[in-house]
């Protein structure tokens, strides 16, 4: 077999967001050809790089539609992760997680080819375990206004293992807790990107409820690693496999480190918590480390300087 037919060729929904993004682009530094399928809804074109490697189609995931027929390898990213952009239109959100997902696993029992879930640790609601390890099945209010998302992800998990028992595709399901890094939106309503928006420009960072909730932040290359990782694995290994940071940080800790970085005279302002808002969340990383040989090694601290930077440049321009 020559090297030009032995080429990888990954389709990734969603490909054009800030996770997906940061994919594609280690996806084509590792000699991949890539095919990057969004709706451009949250997706950036400036997220993606000018490469000979990359084709982008323009659509969205639940439409039926014609796909390469040398792919690979499939990557699900494909579903707004932000509440602000999530709720603004719940029922596609759901049709996103759900039809989406139904398109891409027949896309690859007919192709025979393997394909990545990307979850979510909302599957855990607010959680009464802590951490929050896979066999825990969650405190989800599904009448809820995040229930678009979090019942979507949860549909979208039984679709792939069902696929996977019923027609044997080679699924691979990972749940993903809160991540962060360059190419975040500045108006995406993420707790980093909301808190380095704000004090950058001099307003006072809010925090909703007394800030004792608390969440674990993994930058964004530590979480890609991990996905090419898990997608990888021996067609044995299905998941779900928790990808996050296991550092756990309160909101007021999360705004005193930013606030150290970029100092702000207005300090912080406390708003009531949203409905369903959980109050804590962290992973436990035992699965990641024992199948995948997987762990973030970026530091908060370190990964909010990048983060900072990126957002400087980005409101400057």
């Amino acid at each position: 077999m020559n090297g030009a037919a032995a080429r990888k060729h990954d389709l990734v929904t969603g490909g054009a967001g800030f996770i997906g993004a940061a994919l594609v682009r280690h996806l084509l530094d590792a000699g991949h050809q890539v095919t990057v399928l969004d709706n451009f809804f949250t997706g950036r074109m400036e997220n993606l790089p000018d490469a000979p490697g990359l084709k982008i189609l323009r659509g969205d995931v639940i439409a039926e539609r014609d796909y390469p027929e040398d792919l690979t390898g499939i990557y699900n990213l494909a579903c707004p992760a932000s509440p602000v952009h999530y709720a603004s239109d719940p029922v596609h959100t759901t049709k996103t997680c759900v039809l989406g997902a139904l398109r891409m696993l027949e896309l690859a029992r007919q192709r025979k080819i393997p394909i990545l879930q990307s979850s979510t640790s909302e599957v855990y609601g607010d959680p009464f375990v802590h951490p929050q390890t896979e066999s825990y099945f969650g405190n989800v209010n599904c009448t809820g206004l995040r229930s678009c998302y979090d019942e979507g992800k949860r549909c979208a998990e039984t679709l792939f293992f069902d696929f996977r028992r019923q027609y044997g595709v080679d699924t691979k399901v990972v749940r993903i807790f809160n991540t962060y890094g360059p190419g975040m939106l500045p108006d995406d309503g993420r707790v980093v990107s909301n808190f380095i928006v704000q004090a950058l420009r001099g307003n006072a960072l809010t925090i909703y409820g007394d800030g004792s909730q608390t969440r674990s932040f993994c930058y964004v290359s530590d979480l890609v690693e991990g996905l090419i990782k898990m997608f990888h694995t021996p067609p044995e290994i299905s998941g779900p496999v928790n990808l996050g940071n296991p550092g756990e940080f309160t909101m007021n800790e999360l705004a005193d480190l930013i606030l150290a970085e970029i100092p702000n005279p207005a300090g912080k302002i406390f708003k009531p918590l949203p409905s369903d808002d959980p109050t804590r969340r962290k992973p436990d990383i035992s699965r990641a480390q024992s199948l995948l040989h997987w762990q973030p090694v970026v530091p908060l601290r370190e990964g909010l300087k990048e983060t900072i930077a990126f957002f400087r440049t980005t409101l400057g321009r």
